[in-house]
Order: structure tokens, then sequence, then C-alpha cells
């Protein structure tokens, strides 16, 4: 949880690094509260405005923890878009932000694992 508090508290910090603990840690809280949020609407027979409200309201932090992750391995944040092509465009996300952190410092930053 420490994790997911963290990255709201950088709510639209698009510059720095995130580590993959730091990225991870944030999308599977995310996903645990929308699976909740839906368990919520199915069994209360309510239409989706709550998962759509906490989409809208996570949908900044979520971009801004990506594009921090995506400087961790040396890359611009503008490879988010790369999520736009259909199939291999999450795929090349995904292993993005599967991989290591850069060592030492790049031009985004320290490395985070040792700060």
């Amino acid at each position: 949880m420490h994790w997911y508090l963290e990255v709201l508290k950088k709510y639209a910090v698009f510059q720095g690094r995130a580590r993959r603990k730091e990225y991870w840690m944030f999308t599977l809280f995310n996903v645990l509260i929308s699976i909740v949020l839906s368990i919520i609407e199915v069994v209360g027979d309510m239409p989706s405005i709550l998962t759509g409200i906490y989409s809208l309201a996570i949908l900044l932090p979520s971009l801004a923890v990506t594009a921090r992750r995506l400087h961790d391995i040396g890359k611009s944040g503008w490879w988010i878009l790369i999520s736009l092509i259909p199939l291999i465009g999450a795929i090349v996300l995904l292993v993005f932000t599967c991989q290591d952190s850069e060592e030492g410092s790049n031009k985004y930053g320290s490395n985070p694992k040792y700060s």
C-alpha cells in the first residue's frame, strides 16, 4: 500500500524515475481496487459509475508512473504512446516496464534503487 500512496503523492509528476517495484505495486493495488469496485457494482446492481470515476481519478497518476518507469530504463515517457498500436504496442510496453533499471544516473535522474 505504501507504493500506491507514493504514486498518488506524485499525482502528476512526470519527471524523475520509478523503480519496477513502485510501478508494479501501484498496478497491483490499482487492479485490486478496480475488482472490488466492480464487485460492489455487480452485487448492488449499480451502473459502472464507481469504476468510471475511479478510472478517471487514477488516469493521470498511472500515466505519470509509467513515464517515470520508462525514464528508469532510459526511454522517453513518450514511449507510452506505443500502447496505442493494437496488441504489439501493449506487449512492447509490458517488456519495457519489466526491464531492470539503468545502472547509475541517466538524463532523468539518479537511480532510485540506491537512493
